[in-house]
């Protein structure tokens, strides 16, 4: 009988640092019951302190999570200051009567936050530079990357109809966040066709066909929306009711073509400016003649302003850009924008195994774990001019924009920062990554990261959050 006890108890032996690190998420470590797989990590950073742990090195979706590498990545590169510059060029000068007798050309810079108030400066700012017809045609120039391959089933299927905004195409010359805003009012009275515009101008700048009927006071609200592509145009197709007492709502969906969508919208700016374009607009992949003038430019706001938006809104469309624009050739796909964050990130000791198909996260094949997405965090706070850019973009769950994150009690609310990831198909997947502050001042990173497995095709985020907030405040309190 010694030998199989000797044996039993060298088995359990082993298994206590297991049992003591999995301990830290004794409330998180129950999803693993139901069938999850779990990758967790949480430590300090001043010691290297692993406060607990539960398969720290398995390789899972990060869904989202993903965008604080590129983050990382994009302050890496460029710095907090960074501006994406969008400029209007041509190879010849306006004559003094304002005729421009050749082609305009919008190069697109990839900002990946270029919005229609940016183009109706741009057309201002061409004003002013003299010009007042242009006898040639509106060139919108993507040469740096766009059309770019989809390689997600959404934003294929937004090719042809969409009825999100999340799913956007990819271009260089994008234009609002690649997706249509229209802004649905009531009519005069019940019983007239809702009241449908641009979001930013008086008439919508794509064809609608607008199947909403206004209804008496307090009747509630129902709209639905879809894109559809009918002969190579766009069109919203509305539906649905909306009170005569209620105010406009805004409606946002995928466009089918961003750097098309950039030419109507942004000849549109121009004819509004009082400037003529005789030959109509094109896209063109054609990078603008060496010897072209720029006629007018806009620049982006700061990188770290960007970043903000990225991540607290959790922006596909600006993450894929900015992870694009981290590639060096021209023609840039989504998997060259991840090789481009795996290189970044493979200067990190102790990371591990990365892969990334997108900065987004929209991609379900990207892999990480919670000690790699930790050694990010560490290696991101012990950079002093990128941290507090970087750290910045973090939610505090008492008062970040996502509300499903305010969840807690007052310590878990108020001395966590962090970004969150979602994937609903073709498994659930839910992810949280960030800093906690212990009750001592400490700084602290944490990574979960939850997959689902075909038998387990549903998680809520509540399943996920509010044990792992139980567990933190533990550890914030205890440290």
């Amino acid at each position: 009988m010694r030998r199989p006890l000797s044996r039993l108890c060298l088995f359990l032996f082993c298994l206590l640092p297991v049992i003591a690190l999995a301990s830290g998420f004794p409330q998180l470590g129950r999803l693993a019951d139901k069938g999850f797989l779990i990758s967790a990590e949480a430590r300090l950073i001043d010691e290297s302190k692993v406060l607990g742990a539960i398969e720290p090195d398995r390789q899972l979706s990060p869904a989202s999570v993903t965008k604080s590498y590129l983050a990382a990545a994009a302050l890496d590169r460029w710095g907090p200051q960074h501006r994406f510059a969008t400029r209007l060029v041509s190879e010849v000068r306006p004559t003094s009567n304002g005729l421009l007798s050749g082609d305009l050309i919008l190069d697109g810079g990839g900002d990946p936050a270029l919005t229609t108030e940016d183009l109706w400066r741009l057309a201002q700012r061409l004003h002013q530079a003299g010009v007042r017809e242009v006898e040639g045609r509106l060139l919108i120039s993507q040469w740096r990357f766009g059309p770019v391959e989809c390689i997600t089933t959404d934003r294929c299927q937004a090719r042809e109809r969409s009825a999100n905004a999340y799913s956007a195409l990819l271009s260089s010359a994008g234009v609002n966040y690649g997706s249509w805003c229209v802004s649905v009012a009531p009519g005069d009275a019940p019983g007239q066709p809702a009241r449908v515009a641009g979001c930013d101008s008086q008439a919508a700048v794509l064809e609608i066909d607008n199947r909403v009927e206004t209804r008496p006071d307090n009747s509630g609200t129902e709209l639905r929306a879809e894109r559809v592509t009918r002969d190579d145009r766009d069109i919203m197709v509305l539906s649905g009711q909306i009170s005569t007492n209620a105010r406009p709502r805004d409606i946002y969906r995928a466009s089918s073509d961003p750097a098309e969508q950039m030419a109507v919208t942004l000849l549109a700016m121009l004819e509004q400016a009082g400037i003529q374009v005789r030959g109509g607009a094109e896209t063109t992949l054609a990078e603008p003649p060496a010897v072209s003038r720029t006629l007018a430019e806009v620049e982006s706001k700061p990188l770290q302003e960007l970043l903000l938006r990225v991540m607290n809104y959790s922006n596909n469309f600006m993450a894929d850009v900015l992870a694009l624009n981290l590639v060096e050739t021209p023609r840039a796909d989504l998997r060259q924008g991840g090789a481009a964050i795996e290189t970044f990130v493979a200067g990190i000791p102790d990371h591990g195994p990365l892969t990334l198909f997108s900065g987004s996260g929209l991609t379900t094949e990207n892999r990480t774990s919670a000690r790699g997405a930790n050694a990010l965090l560490e290696s991101i706070y012990y950079r002093p001019s990128l941290f507090p850019s970087f750290v910045a973009t973090l939610q505090s769950p008492g008062n970040g924009v996502m509300r499903f994150i305010r969840r807690g009690s007052p310590t878990f609310q108020h001395h966590v920062m962090l970004k969150t990831g979602t994937l609903n198909q073709p498994v659930a997947v839910r992810a949280v990554s960030g800093y906690f502050r212990t009750r001592s001042g400490r700084w602290g990173v944490f990574t979960v990261l939850v997959n689902g497995t075909g038998s387990t095709p549903y998680l809520s985020w509540p399943e996920v959050l509010d044990p792992l907030s139980v567990d933190l405040e533990r550890i914030i309190d205890t440290h």
